[in-house]
Order: C-alpha cells, then sequence, then structure tokens
C-alpha cells in the first residue's frame, strides 16, 4: 500500500514537473523577423536608425526574445559592408551609397543583440534582385557585369536558379558573411522560385539546356533549388562550423491532393509550387532548423493553423522546428471556443503540446514593439514571464564548455559585483560566450532547470548585485554557455545581501 501511495505521489509529481515545464520551458526559441524590405528604416540618418534599433531591441528583449532574424540582404545588395554586393537603397534610399556618417548595420547589430544575450541571424534572400523592375541597379551591381545570370518574371528580376552562377555568387556572398562577422546563423527566409502568376516563368531554354536526366520540369526546378540549399550549408560550415544555416518556407509542404502524406489543406504548396523540397533539405541535413511561416487562424477554410502546426509536428524529419507566426492574424481572430479572447493562447498551448516544436518566430517585429493587440503585454506576463536559452543545436555540437572559476563577490566603487573567470577553452567551438546567473533564497533547493530561478543572461564574467543591508543569505550559481548554447557544470556562492 505505501509503495502505491508512492508511486502515485511520484506520477502526480511528474505530471505537475511536465506541466510547469511546458508552460515555462527553460529551452525555447524565441526569435523575432525585423525586415528592412518594409522600408521601415528607409533614408532614417545614421543616429537616428541607430537610436531607433535600440530602442527596439530593448522593447524586444524586455518581451522576451532571444534571436533576432534581421534582414541585411533584400535584394541582392547589403545592409552591412559588402565587396560583392551594393548598399542596399532599404537603408540610405539610394542603392550604392554608403551611411553618412558611417556605419555598419550588421556589425552595429550583431553586437547589440549579444550585449542583450540575443542569437544574431543574418536573414537573406537568395534569388530576389528587383521587387520592381523600374528600380535602378547601381552600376556595381553584379547584373551589369552578367545581365545573362537574371530571368525577369511578374515585374521583378531575379537570380536564375538553374544556373550554377548564381549559387556560387550566392554562395560567395554568403561565406563573406560568415567570415568577417560574428553571427550566429544564415537564415534565409520562403522566396524561392517565385511565386506564382498566371504568367509562365520563362526557363524553357534553360529546361531543353539542362533538364536532360530529369522526368519532367518541376523535378529539375527544384533539384535548381535543393543544390544551392546543400552548398549554402555546405559553405557555412566550411566557414564557421558553429554557425546554423536555417529557413523559414511557405507554411505548406503539400496538400493531400496532391500528396497522400500532405496536409488537409487547399493552398499553395513549397514542394508543387515553390519547387521547395524543404522536408528533403532536413532529412538530408541540409538545414539547421526549419521555422514554417504558419500565418493563418485556427479554423482557417483552406490552411487551418492547428492542423498545420500537428503535420509539422509530425513531419519535422529530426531537425529543429520552430513556428512562424502572424502577429496580425492571431490578435485579429477569436478564439473558437471563448470568442471573448484572440488566439494567443490557444496557438500557443498547440505550439508547445508536441515535443518536436522547440520555440516560435514573430513576425514582424514590429508587432511586438508597438503592443498591437497587448501582444508583448501578453507575451512578458505569461508565455515568455521566465528568461529561455535558445535550443541545444547537438548535431553540430554537444560538448559542454569547462565551468567557471573564481566566483566571488567584491566590493567595486560601481558597488557589489559578483565576478567570476571564464572556463579555458581549447577551440572556438568550447569557448564561453555567454554566462547564466540563477538565484536562489538561504534554503531553497538549487534547480537551474527552472527558469524562474534565473536572474541574468550575460555576455560579461561578472554582474552587479541588489545589495540591501546584508542581512539576506542567497545563492548565486553561475554557468557558462558557448556558441550553440551548450551550458556547462555549475558553480555557487553563498552570498549576503
Amino acid at each position: 500500500m505505501k509503495y502505491k501511495l508512492l508511486l502515485l505521489v511520484l506520477c502526480i509529481t511528474g505530471s505537475l514537473f511536465a506541466q510547469q515545464e511546458q508552460r515555462y520551458p527553460k529551452r525555447e526559441f524565441r526569435g523575432a523577423w525585423i525586415p528592412t524590405v518594409t522600408e521601415l528604416y528607409r533614408g532614417m540618418s545614421s543616429e537616428a536608425m541607430q537610436q531607433r534599433l535600440i530602442k527596439e531591441l530593448d522593447i524586444l528583449q524586455a518581451a522576451g526574445i532571444n534571436a533576432i532574424l534581421f534582414q541585411v540582404r533584400p535584394e541582392a545588395d547589403a545592409l552591412y559592408e559588402s565587396p560583392y554586393e551594393p548598399w542596399s537603397r532599404f537603408l540610405t534610399g539610394v542603392q550604392g551609397q554608403a551611411p553618412n556618417p558611417y556605419w555598419d548595420p550588421m556589425a552595429f547589430m550583431i553586437t547589440e543583440c549579444h550585449k542583450r544575450a540575443m542569437e544574431f541571424h543574418a536573414w537573406i534572400n537568395p534569388y530576389r534582385v528587383k521587387t520592381n523592375i523600374a528600380n535602378e541597379l547601381h552600376p556595381s551591381h553584379i547584373y551589369h557585369a552578367h545581365p545573362e545570370w537574371f530571368v525577369q518574371y511578374d515585374n521583378k528580376l531575379f537570380f536564375d536558379p538553374a544556373l550554377s552562377q548564381s549559387r556560387e555568387h550566392i554562395c560567395k556572398v554568403v561565406a563573406d558573411m560568415v567570415a568577417r562577422y560574428d553571427l550566429d546563423a544564415i537564415h534565409m527566409d520562403d522566396y524561392f522560385y517565385p511565386y506564382p502568376t498566371q504568367e509562365a516563368y520563362p526557363d524553357d531554354a534553360n529546361y531543353a539546356r539542362y533538364g536532360a536526366g530529369f522526368a519532367n520540369k518541376a523535378d529539375w526546378r527544384r533539384n535548381n533549388v535543393n543544390v544551392l540549399i546543400k552548398q549554402i550549408h555546405e559553405t557555412v560550415r566550411a566557414t564557421k562550423p558553429w554557425v546554423k544555416f536555417g529557413v523559414s518556407p511557405f507554411g505548406v509542404y503539400r496538400n493531400q491532393s496532391a500528396d497522400p502524406l500532405g496536409s488537409n489543406t487547399q493552398a499553395l504548396a513549397n514542394y508543387d509550387d515553390l519547387y521547395a523540397d524543404v522536408l528533403l533539405w532536413a532529412r538530408e541535413g541540409w538545414i539547421d532548423y526549419n521555422i514554417p511561416q504558419l500565418y493563418w487562424h485556427v479554423g482557417h477554410p483552406r490552411a487551418d493553423y492547428g492542423v498545420l502546426v500537428e503535420w509539422w509536428a509530425k513531419n519535422n524529419e529530426n531537425r529543429p522546428l520552430f513556428i512562424g507566426q502572424s502577429i496580425s492574424n492571431t490578435v485579429k481572430n477569436a478564439d473558437p471556443d471563448n470568442p471573448a479572447i484572440n488566439q494567443l493562447p490557444l496557438k500557443m498551448k498547440l505550439e508547445r503540446s508536441f515535443q518536436s516544436i522547440g520555440g516560435a518566430c514573430q513576425w514582424p517585429a514590429n508587432g511586438i514593439i508597438t503592443n498591437e493587440g497587448n501582444y508583448a503585454d501578453a507575451l512578458k506576463a505569461e508565455y515568455y514571464k521566465y528568461p529561455a536559452l535558445p535550443p541545444v543545436f547537438d548535431f553540430i555540437d554537444n560538448v559542454a564548455p569547462g565551468k567557471v572559476k573564481k566566483l566571488k563577490p567584491v566590493w567595486t566603487a560601481d558597488g557589489y559585483i559578483l565576478f567570476w573567470t571564464p572556463p579555458k577553452a581549447s577551440s572556438e567551438m568550447d569557448r564561453a560566450v555567454r554566462y547564466v546567473v540563477y538565484r536562489f533564497e538561504n534554503k531553497q533547493k538549487v534547480d537551474i532547470n527552472n527558469p524562474a530561478n534565473i536572474v541574468a543572461i550575460t555576455s560579461e564574467p561578472f554582474l552587479k548585485l541588489p545589495y540591501e543591508n546584508g542581512k539576506t543569505k542567497y545563492r548565486y550559481v553561475v554557468t557558462a554557455l558557448d556558441r550553440l548554447q551548450n551550458e556547462s557544470r555549475s558553480v555557487g556562492k553563498a552570498v549576503k545581501l
């Protein structure tokens, strides 16, 4: 009887812990997309844009965001100093014109993100060159040297996906970006072959030239994109093995009408319409994470959010899966079972109910910044109430850094500071780049799995303590994180505050 009672208590305790862990996970991707192609920053002075970005990052940090996906290559151009592509018109207003006073937005954002313990994902559009054919290209643009590499479609201009020269140029740009900047990931959005219109895509000649061995043009087009994805992944790994490569495809892979294994939807599809075989990329290990853009609501007649969350959760192909969330869609649609509230609680519950889903990314970041529909308030109050570490990418590296040394509180002119020494590292992959600081009351059990105990995630080897009168005992515990978020063993120190 006692054994059965103990077993019941253990089961109840385990269930409560699982619910708590689901409600407040310690590991979760909490990203936000900051687009530049929307012209939010175009033509702003250097100082005004810097101050605006600082303010926006502060708001996003306060809302619990731990990864920023910042668009640095919207039109085969650059919001950074590139030797291969001109400065973006979405920065200065004129393509090829450097900012004055000079600054490098990507370098700036990397510094500011890392200062806030946020990952920085450099968001690129692979093929797009002009969003409108009337846009002027700077004389230095690669188009002028090789117009034969490009294709015009739907009043836009693109790199031709069929050409190896296009892929080589894109990979050269990626390699340069990864080599020179301390970014955490290369991120690619949903624009592969262009979204189809009534106009026929003009690739008959190239299919005749390069399509031998393929049963049809669709398979050939998919292979063109597959080759690019594989090549980018190999480029990133060869340049810096700790940098991740992820994609955010359109939210439907295939419909059941085209493939019995597809989702119960009736929408445009990656595989059939954009020629993006996302599941193949995940299965082959050519991408390190996947963020399908599920920008619909629960109950949508053609693309139901709930149907798609479950489909992707069951078809993640053993690669990290996060959900792309539309803030506007979420706050504008009511919960079908509770019309008095929007769909954020329902979507969060669905997202966190699947073990294979490791977080979400919010579109766009500006929805949080402006607190659209009280979205930021809800994140702070409940869903992102406590800090979360980004997921570990253990298939890239699963070795934790060494533990910190010489943990000690010291009185300084700036106050009572907890100092520690970074652990030694034998390689860049082992180096500690951030630290997690936990605080526990005097007799509280040390539990670093509960994010409620995190008081700071910092890139500095010190933390100012909130000293009061020196009569209250606490235990501070510090761990180290490497570039891929592996966490070291903990080191603790008793402190009176």
